[in-house]
């Protein structure tokens, strides 16, 4: 970092032009840096211009699966996340990680929680491999998919692991109560681009009442968009996709319409939690699944963050950004391969390494 670049700097953390903290190195437990509760203050500046080399990228639900925790207990630091989740949590996550059953680790009201910790854990295990803390010094940008953007915050010290773990937790039961009320779907359209998707949207909500009717809700990548909506409108979506010349419908296993306004009574909840959530800025920046941009103001992000349940998911653009502003590697951290599998399809060329857990 050139001294040019630098506005202030404090006991702990120096300022970059786009108002970003950058911890300095060996002034931190290394061993819980994206848990620390260190508050200073740090001025908030123009944040469109970072550049990212290094990015963290963190899943989102639906990476889950039985088994995942296991290697996590191999690295002692990645190991006392699970302890420290199961009190939080008030029951064996790490048992539900593990062994399953299948069925009780994809409810919204697990996953998530337990991607959160996984993703976490899996940056303990690279920190504790050779050349790992240098590779966690070198990031200086994250994002997650969905849910995955309180694990990012969370690594960029925005707010602690327990009380990001807390969020999640609230986040998981709010959606899962909203979908319970009413009858909703997602389904992955693959083989379309998003302009053609969005016209099978269009006839689909011909055909359908105001309560059934569907949306993009996932931009995930070129040829691959979920659309979330009342159950009638996934159904007319499924049945038309072929007729658009989509290669396959795939009905995800979620419990409904994620990121539409069907999750609207998880809004106030989220709001009252965050409110009373301490939130810093962020040490980097993390992009948002809103609007694809970073925010350095704590505000904006509890905003952010409340919206982000009925709001599209800018993933494409979000990737597609971070490749225009010359990303050199990524790391996916956490259970899966699909964030991997996105990046590549957007850019063969990419360097991604997943660090599993």
């Amino acid at each position: 970092m050139s001294s040019s670049s630098l506005l202030l700097s404090s006991n702990c953390c120096l300022v970059t032009k786009n108002g970003f903290r950058r911890f300095r190195p060996n002034q931190l437990d290394k061993s819980s840096v994206f848990m620390s509760s260190i508050s200073v203050g740090c001025r908030i500046a123009d944040v469109d211009d970072y550049k990212p080399t290094n990015a963290f990228l963190f899943p989102g639900q639906g990476a889950q699966a039985v088994g995942m925790g296991a290697e996590a207990q191999k690295v002692p630091a990645a190991a006392e996340l699970y302890k420290r989740a199961n009190e939080i949590m008030g029951f064996d996550l790490l048992d539900v990680c593990i062994s399953g059953p299948k069925e009780k680790l994809d409810s919204t009201v697990l996953s998530q929680p337990a991607i959160y910790v996984t993703s976490l854990a899996a940056v303990e295990i690279l920190r504790a491999r050779e050349g790992g803390q240098q590779i966690i010094d070198s990031v200086d940008v994250a994002c997650g998919l969905s849910l995955g953007e309180y694990t990012a915050l969370a690594f960029a010290g925005a707010f602690s692991f327990d009380d990001g773990l807390k969020l999640v937790k609230l986040r998981g039961e709010a959606m899962q109560d909203a979908a319970d009320a009413a009858k909703s779907a997602m389904v992955s359209i693959i083989g379309l681009d998003s302009d053609k998707v969005q016209k099978l949207c269009d006839a689909a909500n011909e055909e359908v009442d105001e309560a059934n009717k569907v949306q993009i809700a996932n931009f995930l990548c070129p040829g691959n968009y979920a659309v979330s909506g009342g159950v009638k409108g996934i159904e007319a979506v499924e049945a038309k996709a072929k007729s658009f010349k989509a290669r396959m419908t795939v009905r995800l296993a979620v419990a409904g319409a994620f990121h539409t306004s069907f999750m609207n009574p998880a809004v106030s909840r989220l709001e009252a939690t965050l409110g009373a959530t301490e939130i810093r800025t962020p040490r980097i920046p993390v992009i948002s699944n809103v609007d694809a941009q970073p925010h350095a103001d704590p505000d904006t992000i509890k905003k952010i963050l409340a919206s982000q349940v009925t709001s599209p998911v800018q993933w494409e653009t979000t990737i597609k950004t971070l490749l225009t502003k010359g990303l050199k590697k990524s790391y996916e951290l956490g259970p899966g391969k699909v964030i991997a599998g996105i990046v590549k399809r957007m850019d063969r060329g990419a360097e991604i390494e997943n660090i599993g857990a």
